[in-house]
């Protein structure tokens, strides 16, 4: 089956990243398709050199296969939480770029087998790295109730959590839940009706979304990342984050707004003690997001939202 897979927000993430500007190297942390990294590479100097990282085997072969003839490209599977290890291995010093596009594939979204998807029939697996050891499946069918209500309160924001959990325990007492479609089944017949038929998205999205941020560590991943990019990023360097729902995007900016403060003492001093430096300035004020034109050619892009800030000290 042919997959095609649109990058989101090309043309932004290149005007804020800058790669034709400095030289050096770049690092894209969600290689996917390498569809974004196809386009910086046609901007990059002769000099620079570009990482890209992929949790995901089939991604990895993917991409090996499509830069297969650039010799300033090279291919990892590693978390992007990782990167510090891999850049010191690798005895680079610091990034001139880093970008990351935290959405999902369509290629992962439309591979049965992979079990992201409530609207195909698939194992109940939602690992993008084959190798973690708890898949969704195990948490649907081991997990107490209260430990999947937590998971789709708080990765989800699902206000039915609690809900869909009972639902799912009592029919796993009956039989394991299986597959995505039942599980999908299983949303719907929690939610009631009413609501239902308000709601812009399918019952199952929220849901979901919860179970493949917990089983992949999504958040905790980039909290990690978002740590270290003092540590990563050359003076003048620029990183892009693309998000597609709130947890991420509020990880981001909230970051973001941090490294960007002189001073973080208590307003009842009446000077500063803490000695904080801004460290990056914000480019993006406000998240920039898919034009109208884009959401209509790409509606997988509607929920994104763009932050870019560049290293100052």
């Amino acid at each position: 089956m042919l997959v095609m897979h649109k990058p989101v927000l090309t043309e932004e993430l290149l005007h804020y990243l800058d790669p034709s500007t400095k030289s050096g190297v770049f690092v894209d942390c969600t290689g996917g398709d390498g569809g974004h990294s196809e386009r910086v590479l046609q901007h990059l100097t002769r000099e620079s050199k570009l990482l890209i990282l992929d949790v995901d085997d089939d991604a990895v072969k993917r991409l090996q296969m499509k830069f297969s003839g650039f010799d300033n490209v090279h291919i990892i599977k590693e978390n992007f939480r990782n990167l510090d290890i891999i850049l010191k291995e690798m005895g680079v010093s610091k990034l001139e770029g880093l970008y990351a596009d935290l959405g999902m594939s369509s290629f992962q979204l439309k591979d049965s087998k992979r079990g992201f998807s409530f609207l195909l029939e698939g194992p109940l697996d939602m690992r993008m790295d084959k190798t973690l050891k708890i898949s969704a499946y195990d948490i649907i069918n081991s997990f107490s109730i209260d430990s999947i209500t937590s998971i789709i309160t708080q990765f989800g924001e699902e206000k039915f959590a609690k809900r869909i959990a009972s639902f799912i325990a009592k029919k796993r007492v009956i039989k394991k839940i299986n597959t995505t479609l039942e599980l999908a089944n299983i949303i719907k017949e929690a939610i009631p009706e009413r609501f239902q038929r308000t709601m812009k998205i399918h019952p199952a999205t929220k849901t979901f979304q919860a179970l493949r941020i917990y089983v992949n560590n999504e958040l905790e991943a980039l909290e990690d990342l978002l740590k270290k990019l003092e540590n990563l990023i050359n003076p003048g360097g620029r990183v892009v984050f693309i998000s597609f729902h709130s947890l991420e995007d509020r990880l981001i900016k909230e970051k973001f707004e941090y490294f960007d403060k002189e001073c973080i003492c208590p307003p009842r001093l009446p000077k500063c003690v803490c000695n904080k430096k801004r460290t990056f300035n914000i480019l993006t004020k406000k998240p920039i997001v898919p034009s109208n034109n884009e959401r209509m050619i790409n509606p997988l892009s509607r929920s994104a939202k763009l932050r870019a800030a560049e290293r100052s000290i």
